[in-house]
């Protein structure tokens, strides 16, 4: 800016010649007024001194500016006020002093949570002695025994201002402590004290902290309202968590309403902690792996050592509906954080060993994103004096996370892949697809296809049908030049295209995609087509309505089929699925004799036609044709591609519906990889393993 005001500042100024003027006439003098200075107007907010500056006090800043300490004023916000309750007692049950919590919703709004803990400290504080230490923690923000670590090892409570936030933001708040065999009891109304802590009576059997609240609608809105279900499901991922806590959840009947399915009592206690929530969200899915990958390291290196331990559970089920929720001393990170990063590193590390173990050179693409997706994962971490983004702690931030808990769990992923071989190659395999597909679609992005407003061009060896319109329409992917002179010659020129292909077609399956694009074949197929590829196959562009492949009945033609079937479904598996490909059955043999002719399509349909159409002793000449190219129109039309007479196989692939489909899917892809793909020590062991079954051998 210095710079342009420099420049605007030397630029020169030309002088101009000025021409003379005529002379005023002549005029009276008369008195004129002083003009007056230009004044600047007044700033507007009057003076600024220090009596300007204001300094809140206590709870103040917290009802003045609620969203930076519970991230806004909406239901999300209003929920996290009993979250930071039962996170302190969590504290508790975690640390070994409660094994019971209680969550209460009344009907006219009022929260309680109730722990069996130690019960919060209820002596004068010593830096303020005319105040309990209860008092203190409920009326002054960053107060609490979580700083030190003396009291707490791992505690989801790290600022000290959670008890005394929901404090401010309640319109009445009511605490009682049960320590040493007494019980004692104070209210707040809006984070200030109504009176001083009473002792109202005797406590034998009992110990710990109970606190009831209903929130502020000065701060939440008119009427503000907890729904049911957000409390229940919190309360049973705190009880998923911690194996060691039993969570007691009551709500009043009157509160659940319509389709609501939560209980208004129920006791939620999980020995098997997040193994157990993994496997509840599984019930009645398949999964790829029998077991699921759950345990629980400690974390060696935690800050301090002081017991920092991580425990998860992750399973991959066939519908890949998947979710991943992480926690940290059991407050939930949604969006996140370290922890996460450090779990994915893991497995991801964990797989691409195990590939490179085993010879899968697909391994070294894969992703942590790959090896996730698709997966429903559970991950809690406990750690000492963690660091989060946000009061809020919706992120993780303690940058030592990810190392401890990628050491952790590695080992141990480790281990599960090695114990079960068969489970870990198909998890390899599955996932190596995924990344694939990902790799697929960053290079469909790098090499768009130009706008759809383009000239559509087609294959100059594309001999269309007249229909405009995709409806009873088809095209036959002909072997040769020769066979596609008779298939043009005996087609029916409204509804059938003839597109001939040179040679053997390229084998998709084994072949790179720079290879795929510089086919000339393959985008002759495509541009034919127009429905595109992959992730680009749109059906309603697919300009014919079934796509038949017609080639010699032997076993160069049925290979030529197989390699064209492996295109489609590689490039456009959809096109099956809709129900767009099949398969011609031209003859093999004719049988004629005298004016009678007949047509087989191979040696058993042959020998049926002998029997059943020729019985006689009568001499029935059999002719064998070379290749569809050595067939007359004529003939080709009536036995190949006249609609009213032709025989089709339609190819077919399970739908991806449901979770056996899927399974079978999967079969499929596997089956197409070991007979078309790079390896050939899988079709020699195919071979192997059925020639058995072989029943007729064409050579």
């Amino acid at each position: 800016m210095a710079d342009l005001f420099d420049t605007a500042a030397k630029k020169k100024t030309q002088k101009k010649a000025v021409p003379k003027k005529k002379p005023a006439p002549k005029a009276k003098a008369t008195a004129k007024p002083p003009a007056k200075a230009a004044t600047a107007p007044k700033p507007k907010g009057g003076g600024y001194s220090a009596k300007d500056i204001e300094v809140l006090e206590g709870l103040e800043p917290v009802r003045l500016r609620p969203g930076m300490y519970i991230g806004g004023t909406d239901e999300h916000a209003l929920h996290h006020l009993v979250a930071e309750l039962l996170d302190n007692s969590m504290d508790e049950a975690i640390t070994g002093h409660a094994s019971q919590i209680t969550v209460e919703l009344s009907e006219d709004q009022i929260v309680t949570v109730t722990d069996n803990g130690r019960g919060i400290p209820i002596d004068p504080h010593p830096k303020f002695k005319n105040k309990s230490a209860l008092e203190v923690i409920l009326t002054t923000l960053h107060s609490g025994g979580k700083f030190s670590g003396n009291a707490y090892e791992t505690s989801g409570g790290l600022h000290g201002v959670g008890l005394s936030v929901v404090n401010a933001l309640s319109e009445k708040l009511t605490v009682e402590i049960a320590r040493d065999k007494a019980l004692w009891a104070q209210s707040y109304k809006r984070g200030k004290p109504t009176g001083p802590l009473k002792k109202i009576g005797k406590a034998p059997n009992r110990r710990g902290t109970a606190i009831s609240f209903n929130a502020d609608s000065q701060i939440f809105g008119k009427n503000p309202h907890f729904r049911p279900a957000i409390l229940f499901r919190m309360a049973r991922s705190k009880a998923y968590l911690f194996r060691g806590v039993e969570i007691r959840w009551k709500c009043a009947a009157k509160l659940i309403k319509g389709d609501d399915k939560t209980p208004d009592k129920a006791t939620l206690h999980f020995p098997g902690g997040l193994a157990d929530y993994v496997a509840s969200t599984l019930e009645g899915r398949k999964t790829l792996t029998p077991v699921l990958f759950s345990g629980e390291a400690k974390l060696n290196g935690d800050s301090g050592g002081k017991g920092g331990k991580a425990e998860w559970a992750v399973a991959w089920p066939i519908d890949e509906q998947d979710y991943f929720n992480s926690y940290c001393n059991t407050v939930p990170t949604p969006l996140g954080g370290t922890h996460e990063n450090g779990f994915k590193s893991a497995l991801n590390k964990g797989l691409r060993a195990y590939g490179e173990l085993v010879h899968n050179k697909g391994a070294a693409k894969i992703s942590g994103d790959d090896v996730l997706g698709g997966a429903c994962v559970m991950l809690s971490v406990f750690i000492a004096d963690p660091q989060f983004q946000g009061q809020t702690k919706e992120k993780m931030a303690s940058v030592e996370a990810h190392k401890l808990v990628e050491n952790a769990v590695r080992d141990h992923f480790d281990h599960w892949l090695t114990g079960d071989p068969n489970t870990a190659k198909a998890l390899l395999e599955r996932i190596v697809e995924r990344a694939e597909e990902r790799l697929r679609k960053r290079d469909n992005k790098e090499t768009k296809r130009a706008s759809a407003t383009r000239k559509l061009r087609l294959p100059g060896k594309l001999t269309d049908c007249t229909r405009t319109t995709a409806d009873g329409t088809e095209l036959f992917l002909v072997e040769g030049d020769s066979a596609g002179g008779s298939a043009k010659s005996g087609r029916r020129r409204e509804t059938q295209a003839i597109l001939p292909l040179r040679g053997k077609t390229l084998n998709v399956a084994n072949a790179t995609d720079d290879k795929i694009r510089a086919n000339q074949e393959i985008q002759d197929m495509i541009e034919a087509l127009g429905c595109g590829t992959r992730e680009r196959y749109n059906e309603s562009a697919l300009r014919y309505e079934r796509i038949i492949i017609m080639t010699d009945a032997d076993v160069d033609g049925a290979h030529i089929a197989s390699l064209l079937m492996t295109f489609f479904f590689k490039e456009m598996p959809q096109l099956i699925e809709d129900g767009h490909l099949f398969l011609a059955l031209p003859p093999l043999y004719r049988l004629t004799q005298g004016t009678r002719s007949l047509y087989a399509r191979d040696d058993a349909h042959k020998d049926e036609l002998l029997k059943k159409e020729f019985p006689g002793k009568a001499k029935v000449e059999i002719s064998r044709f070379k290749g569809l190219g050595e067939m007359p129109a004529a003939q080709l039309k009536e036995t190949t591609m006249d609609p009213d007479k032709r025989t089709l196989l339609r190819v077919i692939l399970p739908p991806g519906h449901s979770d056996d489909d899927r399974i079978e899917r999967r079969e499929t892809n596997r089956l197409v990889e070991n007979l078309m793909g790079k390896k050939p020590e899988m079709r020699f062991k195919f071979i192997q393993e059925n020639a058995e079954y072989v029943q007729a051998l064409d050579v």
